[in-house]
């Protein structure tokens, strides 16, 4: 069984000013206020591994499994045998300074039927926050 939470938001920019604030890893909790510190031991690409401390909860590690400047990036972090948790942030040009920014969650493994639905109420509540502060920072330079 898994859970999979999904929103999306236009934003007023081509793809490139939000995949930047995406490779700016350690600056996530400025425009995502359900994330209290994030770092990547490396480069913004495939392969490299960090960790991200939930403002709830406890500090998980992180591996970078796609990143495309044109159409986004997906982490996921594992609790083995236990929890798989997959992050991606799709973004599909709409035209020229117009992009739709799409964070899905999917959670599997032996926990997710146990901490699903709360991770998805939380999910429901938080996302679309943090990609209305995505959305500014991508387009003024500030969250708020």
């Amino acid at each position: 069984m898994s859970t999979v939470v999904e929103h999306r938001i236009a934003v007023g920019t081509a793809p490139g000013p939000v995949y930047s604030l995406y490779a700016d890893v350690s600056n996530w909790p400025r425009w995502d206020p359900d994330t209290k510190a994030s770092s990547l031991n490396g480069p913004f690409a495939v392969g490299s591994r960090g960790s991200l401390t939930p403002t709830k909860g406890n500090t998980v590690p992180m591996v970078v499994t796609f990143a495309d400047p044109a159409r986004g990036f997906t982490v996921e972090s594992r609790i083995p045998l236990l929890l798989r948790m997959v992050f991606e942030h799709e973004l599909v040009a709409l035209g020229p300074s117009q992009t739709e920014v799409v964070h899905r969650v999917t959670l599997s493994g032996l926990l997710a039927w146990l901490i699903g639905p709360a991770m998805k109420r939380q999910l429901d509540t938080g996302l679309p926050v943090t990609l209305a502060r995505l959305r500014r920072m991508a387009e003024t330079g500030s969250p708020d």
